[in-house]
C-alpha cells in the first residue's frame, strides 16, 4: 500500500501554473519598437546669416508690424526620439521665403517683406510639442513651396530638413522632394488643412537624441 504523504489539491494546482508559466519568464524580453527619424536634407542657402530681432513662435509679426500677405497657418508636432520618448529641451528653428517667394537674406537680394518674420524658433515643452504662426509656403523659381526645420539639443544639431504640402503639384517636379523614397517623402510632406482663419499643419518629428 502507498502511504506517501498526499500533496493538497490546491498545492498541486499552484506547482503546476508555476511549471508552465516558467518558460515564459525565462523568454527574452522583446526589443521595443524603434521609429523610424524624420529624414534629414539640405540646410539650403537661405538660413538667416543675421537673425531677426525678433525670433519667436509667430512669424506674422516682426517688431509692430503685423505680415497681412499669403495664407495664414498654425504648424504644430511633437519632437520625440527613436523610442517615442519626447525630446524635452529640444529648440525647433523654422524659416521659410514670404509670399512673393523672397527670403530675408542678401543672397537672394535682402528684398523680402519687412513684415514678415521669414524665421522663428521654439522650445520644445515636457511633452515634446511644439508650435508656430507662419503662412502656407509658396513656390519660387525651382522649388517647390517647402518649409525648412532645424531640430537642436544644448550645442547639438539633432535635425535639419525641409517640410512639404501634401497634394502640391509643383512637389514631384522638385528635385529634393523627388530624391526621397516613398517612405521618406511621406514623413515630410504634410497635409496643410483649413480651420477657423486660415490653415493647420501638423509635422511630428523624429530624432535621434
Amino acid at each position: 500500500m502507498d502511504r506517501s504523504p498526499r500533496l493538497p489539491r490546491r498545492t498541486l494546482l499552484a506547482g503546476t501554473a508555476a511549471f508552465v508559466a516558467f518558460p515564459a519568464l525565462l523568454a527574452p524580453v522583446r526589443a521595443q519598437t524603434r521609429l523610424q527619424p524624420t529624414p534629414g536634407q539640405t540646410e539650403g542657402p537661405f538660413y538667416p546669416v543675421e537673425l531677426p530681432a525678433d525670433t519667436d513662435f509667430d512669424l506674422l509679426a516682426q517688431g509692430d508690424r503685423r505680415y497681412r500677405e499669403g495664407q495664414p497657418t498654425w504648424l504644430d508636432g511633437r519632437v520625440v526620439d527613436t523610442l517615442g520618448r519626447p525630446v524635452s529641451g529640444a529648440v525647433v528653428e523654422i524659416w521659410q521665403c514670404d509670399h512673393q517667394g523672397r527670403y530675408h537674406h542678401p543672397g537672394d537680394g535682402g528684398r523680402a517683406d519687412p513684415a514678415f518674420q521669414g524665421y522663428g524658433r521654439a522650445a520644445v515643452g515636457a511633452d515634446g510639442t511644439y508650435r508656430f504662426r507662419t503662412i502656407r509656403p509658396v513656390p519660387y523659381t525651382g522649388r517647390t513651396p517647402h518649409i525648412h526645420v532645424k531640430v537642436r539639443l544644448s550645442s547639438r544639431e539633432l535635425l535639419t530638413t525641409q517640410l512639404y504640402v501634401e497634394g502640391e503639384p509643383g512637389n514631384r517636379r522638385d528635385g529634393l522632394w523627388r530624391g526621397l523614397d516613398a517612405t521618406a517623402r511621406a514623413a515630410v510632406t504634410v497635409p496643410f488643412r483649413a480651420v477657423a482663419g486660415g490653415l493647420q499643419a501638423s509635422f511630428p518629428i523624429v530624432v535621434e537624441a
